[in-house]
């Protein structure tokens, strides 16, 4: 793949300096958003969430305030106005929801996945209850909710498009009151791997002097089959985005493609880079009537692109749509197995097309009257050869290091009379791009922080009359003003935004829907840069005062609100100040760094946030830069003070000297104490007294019984320090008794010792440090050893002779109550 970068990057300048030429795409590639609101800013918003997660299915119904939310495991009914204002909720309600229609009047249509076996059913919403009655979901819901999926309810139909079951293809069906369709699976496939991501219904029939059908369109991602879809890389199998499109009254065929579409055709949808774009999202508006009927779709790069991330907005009419089905076919060739243009003979009536009052004149009412060669041509040619292309040409926006996984548009009148449409882009990594449409490019007015922890945005929806956007993640549900005027503070702010929802009334900044009187607001979308006076700016800044000593650094912050604006400082008013070559004024994004500061450096700062043409002062500093030395020198001609005499200088210097020599001999003396100290303590016999003995109160003494009674009587006087003479031990728990100086009275005589123990007991110990061990917590005193191996019958490791006494413990207690781990 890395080798392949280069040749990806030059088919990218190709297809943008040749296929799309367009200065709006170039100006707005890596367009910066003008404002970032971070998440705890969001003062005005509001939070749904419970136990259940996933809450990706929203249902609005604007006129009756309710937002109906499908999440994994239950289904809530939110009040519309303020979604934090309590709900009404469904549990166990089939895992993951993945369909939820308004039915009729009474009930909505829910699906779910219900753990790899769609279920269906329906809600009274009067009661909000689940039934007891479940329908079977395999033919109108996903089994996976991986898999993309999208559905309609049309007329009592039910629209979908996924992959329904393990092993099936990919299908568009519908089900319920008409009957049952599906697309063609051989000899050829119409759909090849796809992952779909939005339907729309369109109603053609509506003042079609035609009397054409209203019609369904798909829109997902499938790998690509024609001839030219490989032209970089022939290893590679890319993916494309298509746009497909039914017949809403098609009923199949009555021979051929009997229970199969009829009108089933397809095209590829071009947006920034053929043959190698991912369709996310897709969302259709208009005006009442279907003729301007709007597609904004979201793309990002394929897996081709690895090291790249880049996301494009496009823009598609509804007659561009209708051109692309309206043209030439392409077919299937065996021999390369690709898809070419078709040049051959098309029979009548055109195949693919709807029912219209044409094809009824000639007889054909239904899709059944069909002859058989349209049926078999539409069998074998469901791609269309020419493309579906943006408006203009070009990407509206093409943005770098971004995924945008949702998109949402609302259309807007502003001051000016025109119309503009706001856009509103869900990321992958949960943040919301506010942005306006002008003309031929994208101006980002804001990049909103939705999430606390970065996750995609998985739903957008937008209600005109709660002027709400609703947000769906794995998380929660947020609702979110379509505009906060409030946070324009000034004038210029407010006209920068170049915000369709807000203007300024001479105070502030207000939304348009809010304010009757429009008469005396301001507000230019188109430009941004018109209508503010200079009185009408925000107010002047508090001046600041800083004081330095020459030669420091001293920073002066200037925090700019937009991301667009730049920087400008002006010193004392008429002087545009610029780095110089010395690199004493640095300009950063936070303020002015002043090193090295010098005693011309006084005077005003002023720094301007400079935007679109506009100058707004953003804050005002008086900098005071003093002397090195603040007391004043004196020449030494003039006459010395007193206070300042040579004299008065050196009887300080003595005095401090002498203070330091005083400071080391006490350090010096006290050191000697210490060592005298502890030199006299290690003379005591060689040894360290370990303190005043504390008798233990509970004493378990084990000898071994070839250690009793033996040795001289010199060895038997050390018997009183629990010394035994051929190398054995006595092992006391507790607190170490300590051997007592010689100047003070000798211990007590410990009491007799036990008698010997049997020969199963007895152990030999031939090596053991002197040292003081620690067991189970008690501490154990080593009192001698000697080189000489023990004498013992049984020659057992230190180790199993303890385990043996403490399995035997009981043979061995001469004291009632003994610590449990003392041996």
């Amino acid at each position: 793949m890395r080798r392949n970068v280069p040749i990806y990057l030059v088919a990218l300048s190709v297809v943008a300096v040749m296929g799309y030429p367009s200065k709006g795409a170039a100006m707005d590639l890596d367009a910066t958003p003008r404002m970032t609101v971070v998440y705890n800013d969001l003062t005005s918003a509001r939070h749904f969430s419970s136990n259940a997660q996933n809450y990706t299915t929203l249902l609005l119904e604007d006129e009756k305030g309710i937002l109906y939310v499908g999440a994994r495991g239950a289904i809530f009914s939110l009040n519309s106005t303020n979604i934090a204002d309590g709900s009404h909720h469904i549990t166990e309600c089939y895992n993951h929801v993945r369909l939820l229609q308004r039915l009729n009047a009474t009930h909505l249509y829910a699906c779910g996945t219900f753990a790899f076996h769609p279920l269906c059913t329906y809600i009274d919403t009067n009661k909000f209850t689940l039934p007891t009655h479940f329908e079977e979901g395999k033919e109108k819901c996903p089994y996976d909710p991986a898999h993309g999926y999208t559905g309609l309810i049309v007329d009592g139909s039910l629209y979908t498009a996924t992959r329904y079951e393990f092993r099936s293809l990919p299908d568009i069906r519908r089900n319920r009151q008409q009957r049952i369709l599906k697309t063609e699976e051989s000899p050829l496939h119409w759909l090849n791997d796809a992952d779909f991501v939005a339907s729309v219904l369109v109603r053609e029939s509506m003042g079609s002097y035609l009397g054409d059908d209203d019609k369904i369109y798909y829109f997902f991602t499938e790998r690509a089959g024609e001839e030219s879809a490989s032209i970089f890389d022939k290893t590679q199998v890319p993916r494309v985005a298509r746009v497909a499109r039914v017949c809403k009254n098609d009923i199949g065929g009555k021979k051929i493609l009997q229970r199969k579409w009829t009108s089933f055709m397809k095209a590829r949808l071009a947006c920034y880079i053929p043959y190698y774009e991912i369709l996310k999202d897709v969302y259709s508006l208009n005006n009442g009537d279907w003729r301007s009927t709007v597609f904004y779709a979201a793309f990002s790069l394929s897996a081709q692109w690895r090291s790249m991330e880049v996301s494009a907005i496009c823009r598609y009419n509804i007659s561009e749509v209708r051109t692309a089905f309206q043209g030439t076919y392409m077919e299937y060739q065996d021999s390369s197995r690709k898809w070419s243009q078709y040049n051959g003979e098309v029979p009548a009536p055109r195949p693919g097309a709807c029912i219209n009052n044409r094809a009824r004149k000639a007889g054909y009412n239904t899709s059944q009257d069909l002859p058989n060669s349209v049926l078999d041509f539409i069998k074998l040619h469901p791609l269309m050869y020419e493309e579906v292309k943006p408006v203009d040409g070009a990407p509206l926006l093409v943005k770098k290091n971004v995924i945008y996984t949702q998109v949402a548009v609302d259309r807007v009148r502003a001051l000016d009379g025109k119309v503009y449409d706001m856009l509103f882009l869900g990321t992958g990594n949960g943040r919301i791009h506010k942005a306006v449409v002008l003309g031929s490019k994208v101006h980002i007015i804001e990049d909103i922080q939705v999430s606390r922890v970065p996750q995609p945005v998985e739903t957008l929806i937008i209600s005109k009359k709660q002027r709400s956007l609703y947000i769906g993640t794995r998380s929660g549900v947020l609702q979110l003003p379509l505009s906060n005027c409030r946070r324009y503070i000034s004038c210029f702010d407010c006209i920068l935004a170049r915000d369709p929802y807000c203007g300024w009334d001479g105070e502030k900044c207000r939304e348009l829907a809010e304010t009757p009187e429009r008469s005396r607001m301001i507000q230019d979308v188109l430009r941004g840069n018109m209508g503010c006076l200079n009185n009408s700016s925000q107010a002047t800044p508090v001046q600041k005062n800083r004081t330095v000593l020459r030669g420091d650094d001293v920073l002066l912050p200037c925090e700019q609100t937009s991301n667009l604006a730049r920087a400008m400082w002006l010193v004392n008013g008429t002087e545009v100040l610029t780095e110089d070559g010395q690199g004493h004024f640095r300009m950063g994004v936070d303020g002015l760094l002043l090193t090295g500061t010098q005693l011309e450096f006084s005077g005003e700062y002023q720094c301007y946030a400079e935007e679109n043409g506009l100058q707004a002062l953003v804050a005002s500093y008086v900098l005071s830069v003093l002397p090195e030395q603040l007391v004043p020198q004196l020449s030494p001609t003039m006459p010395q003070q007193s206070w300042y005499s040579p004299s008065s200088a050196n009887g300080d210097g003595k005095f401090i000297y002498i203070a330091v020599i005083t400071v080391l001999g006490g350090l010096c003396f006290v050191l000697s104490v210490v060592l005298l100290y502890v030199s006299c303590l290690q003379k005591r016999k060689g040894k360290y007294s370990l303190g005043v003995p504390q008798a233990s109160s509970v004493e378990l003494q084990t000898v071994s019984s070839n250690c009793m009674g033996k040795g001289s009587p010199e060895e038997e006087e050390e018997d009183d320090l629990g010394i035994f003479p051929d190398g054995c031990l006595q092992i006391i728990p507790g607190e170490a008794t300590t051997l007592s100086s010689p100047s003070k009275e000798a211990p007590p005589a410990p009491p007799p010792p036990p008698p010997p123990l049997p020969a199963e007991f007895t152990n030999g110990i031939p090596t053991l440090p002197n040292m003081l061990r620690k067991m189970n917590g008690n501490s154990y005193m080593l009192l001698r050893q000697n080189e000489e191996p023990c004498t013992s019958p049984l020659y057992n490791s230190f180790t199993e002779e303890l385990s043996k006494i403490l399995e035997k413990r009981k043979h061995t207690q001469l004291v009632e109550k003994l610590d449990e781990s003392s041996v």
